[in-house]
């Protein structure tokens, strides 16, 4: 069965957040500051100091942040932590979508964010930015509890002075579906002979 691309309709957060003077939007943007309930997409080694960094020494739910959301139709942030493969990508695009607006994305971790020590491999993504927009990096390999916390600090002052309307959101979403994201594991060169995508030519 083939598989048939849908048009979403755009994004938008309801007509208080849009029509709402500006002291109104402070407190909206304020709730939403300290309420993120975080999506948690562990994939490697990085997730492990998520999980520290969601344990009692710790404890990120001091700065108003729920850990473990109960799916992505519920969650604000996405934290992914770990290295992206090329097989997964479809995966995080599709849950991200699943998200509703206003969604966040922290890329936790030098795999993550570039690709890593794996950068160089044929089944590794260059980063999560090329699937889904990302709006905090997280540097280490892996990081310390502590640098996540300072990623979460700096995504709510970003949250405190964003605009959230339609327009603001539609701005910031990339116009590709997930099945869009994958790509083939072979591609043609110059002389039309097939070699691994990523090979040296």
């Amino acid at each position: 069965m083939a598989a048939v691309a849908v048009d979403l309709p755009a994004p938008r957060v309801g007509a208080l957040a849009e029509a709402a003077p500006r002291p109104l939007r402070l407190v909206l943007n304020w709730g939403r500051r300290y309420s993120l309930w975080v999506f948690n997409f562990g994939l490697a080694c990085c997730a492990i100091e998520f999980i520290a960094a969601s344990m009692a020494r710790h404890d990120f739910i001091r700065l108003g942040v729920i850990p473990f959301a109960p799916g992505p139709r519920q969650a604000d942030l996405m934290i992914v932590s770990g290295t992206v493969t090329d097989k997964m990508a479809p995966a995080i695009r599709r849950l991200y979508e699943q998200m509703p607006e206003p969604k966040y994305v922290i890329s936790f971790g030098a795999c993550s964010n570039s690709g890593g020590p794996y950068w160089d491999s044929y089944c590794v993504t260059k980063g999560v930015d090329q699937i889904i927009p990302a709006d905090v990096y997280v540097p280490g390999c892996p990081p310390r509890p502590e640098a996540l916390l300072q990623g979460i600090l700096r995504l709510q002052e970003k949250i405190a002075a964003e605009s959230v309307t339609g327009e603001s959101i539609a701005r910031r979403r990339r116009p590709v579906s997930a099945a869009q994201v994958t790509r083939p594991l072979v591609s043609p060169d110059d002389g039309g002979a097939v070699r691994p995508a990523g090979a040296d030519a």
